[in-house]
């Protein structure tokens, strides 16, 4: 399968709880990093709380990937209990292997339909004639065969991760070099197997992490200046947590789980409010809790990071699938007119860099921010070049002890007022929900209660983002507008209709909120229509667009809703639909000549 920049090898390991897929999965990617690939492994499970069926879903490459590809070559299933339920997930092809346990029977029909090659391998009893080794193993190493992962580069990755008994590693990796064996031993049609990466590649490999979205939000956060979490563990925010627990203590900082989402906003409230950068992490049933929190560090202007890992709703929803649902309640979800940021990272890599945004302008603008990823970019893994940019910590405007005349609120021309530390003598205030004069005094005054709408207002939409409030790519008459997940599909989209003569412009928007209505008007000079890309049921980002700005032409929709992602080309074949339907599009520059 050709990828954004030369050919992509897709594969799936499947089968029931406790067999180890996501192990041989990660181990997989592991090796594919050390032979200097790019990769890119995407979680996914059934509806059970614990156990039942999951499948590590890969895709690896010269050159980086922010999405699934649109076929799978190889579905390598340890077993089929109830792998039907990803017929939808892992589509396959005539062209496309799908290898299980010769002792396990027939795969279900649901994937057979695809008219794939059944293929059937002795795993379990290769792994007992290794020594007593892990099924998942001999099943890695048959994958690594067949998508052509060096068997030294995964030798390495496993004992490069061995904790336990010298016995284990070395029956083990006996199962790793059998089962790649049987692999490239295998005759008849087969995919083309990736060719080795470049000795420059292979260099370079120490110059690339391998991270999953939610550790680089994490990494992110650190590095703008959190030094207090709180939260309640959620799917499929909660290995934020977990990565930054350990994490902040190596900073100084502390990480405290609380009973439920409304001690969790509130600790971060009051956590903020005595001086030191806070974040807490959820998914949309705790961010529906923390609303009337939220709207207190609105009232207050106390800044705090609420990072959403977004997935099906509505209610409990599907909580282990992907969905851009929660944009709308993100964006609109709070009582009263109460501006917030609301920012979102359109690529794995990207989740460090707008995590570090999303803390700095909170801190800057002493304003709550809604930080909106993804199960898919969240719980996923992926190869990424190591971020070079300096780290800039946030920055808060503080009051001095014993300030002349202190007004907490005070009316300053960019809308943000010095905020005292608690203790510090001279500057005591009072911060809660109450509307209020500007030195914190309860107030039901009209001017009052103007002066700090507009007050609150202001300090957003006056603030300078810079170019980081969205990705802009291209320069044609027609435009595809997305955000978050969706960019990695859409970027790879355009390049294939690029490459057949239809060009794009691409705008994928990073802050939601405050909406850069001039700056968009901009990015979208000389457009003659729209096309608002997104994974939801209701069109949410196109509704709001459209409730901000006017748009040109007439603005279409194409969105969907979860667990199946958007992939490649489905969206190139509805931009090629979409641009016939509108006329066929012409550069700018062309069109002015």
């Amino acid at each position: 399968m050709q990828g954004p920049s030369g050919p992509s090898f897709s594969l799936a390991v499947a089968g029931s709880g406790g067999a180890g897929v996501m192990t041989a999965g990660t181990l997989l990617l592991d090796a594919a990093a050390g032979a200097g690939l790019y990769g890119l492994m995407v979680r996914t499970s059934g509806p059970q709380i614990r156990g039942g069926e999951a499948a590590a879903l890969l895709r690896l490459g010269p050159a980086p990937l922010a999405t699934l590809s649109d076929r799978f070559e190889v579905l390598l299933a340890i077993d089929w209990q109830n792998l039907n339920r990803f017929a939808d997930e892992i589509p396959l092809g005539p062209t496309s292997l799908l290898v299980g346990d010769s002792e396990a029977g027939d795969p279900p029909e649901a994937l057979r339909a695809s008219g794939a090659r059944v293929v059937s391998f002795p795993f379990k009893q290769t792994a007992k004639e290794a020594g007593g080794a892990w099924v998942n193993m001999v099943t890695a190493g048959v994958a690594a065969g067949l998508c052509g992962v060096p068997l030294a580069a995964l030798e390495a990755a496993l004992a490069s991760s061995w904790k336990r008994s010298a016995h284990a590693l070395t029956a083990n990796t006996e199962a790793l070099r059998r089962g790649f064996a049987m692999a490239t031993a295998l005759d008849g049609a087969k995919p083309a197997p990736l060719a080795a990466a470049s000795p420059a590649a292979v260099a370079a490999r120490s110059s690339r992490w391998l991270i999953s979205g939610n550790e680089a939000t994490g990494f992110g956060a650190l590095r703008g200046g959190v030094r207090f979490v709180a939260a309640y563990p959620i799917t499929p925010a909660t290995e934020v947590l977990e990565w930054m627990s350990p994490a902040l203590t190596r900073v100084g900082g502390s990480l405290l789980q609380a009973e439920d989402e409304l001690a969790s906003i509130n600790m971060i409230i009051g956590s903020s409010y005595g001086g030191v950068p806070s974040l807490t992490a959820t998914a949309g049933p705790g961010l529906a809790l923390m609303t009337e929190g939220i709207g207190l560090a609105v009232a207050a202007e106390i800044p705090i990071v609420i990072v959403d890992v977004m997935r099906g709703g509505p209610s409990t929803g599907i909580p282990a699938k992907s969905e851009q649902s929660d944009l709308s309640f993100a964006v609109e979800g709070l009582h009263g007119d109460a501006p917030r940021l609301v920012l979102a990272p359109n690529s794995i890599a990207d989740c460090l860099r707008t995590s570090e945004w999303a803390v700095q302008l909170a801190e800057a603008l002493q304003a709550p921010a809604i930080l909106l990823t993804d199960q898919f970019m969240g719980q996923s893994r992926a190869v990424i070049d190591r971020p070079t940019h300096a780290v800039q910590p946030a920055v808060r405007l503080t009051a001095a002890p014993n300030a002349e005349n202190y007004r907490r609120y005070a009316d300053t021309p960019s809308g943000i007022s010095p905020m005292a530390i608690p203790g510090n003598p001279g500057t005591t205030y009072t911060a809660d929900g109450l509307e209020h004069t500007e030195r914190g005094i309860p107030s039901s005054g009209a001017a009052d209660h103007r002066r700090q709408l507009d007050k609150r207002l202001r300090k957003l939409e006056a603030h300078d983002y810079g170019a980081r409030w969205a990705d802009i790519e291209g320069d044609a008459e027609l435009a595809v507008i997305t955000f978050g997940s969706t960019t990695g599909a859409v970027r790879e989209a355009l390049a294939r209709v690029a490459a057949q003569g239809l060009a794009l412009r691409l705008v994928s928007l990073r802050l939601l909120a405050p909406l850069r209505t001039e700056a968009l008007e901009q990015a979208l000079a000389g457009v003659r229509q729209v096309l608002v890309v997104e994974q939801n049921h209701g069109g949410q980002l196109l509704r709001y667009l459209r409730s901000r700005c006017d748009l040109p032409g007439r603005a279409r929709g194409l969105h969907r809703p979860g667990p199946l992602p958007l992939r490649p080309g489905e969206l190139a074949a509805a931009f090629t639909d979409w641009a016939q339907s509108v006329g066929s599009p012409r550069s700018v520059a062309e069109a002015n000549a």
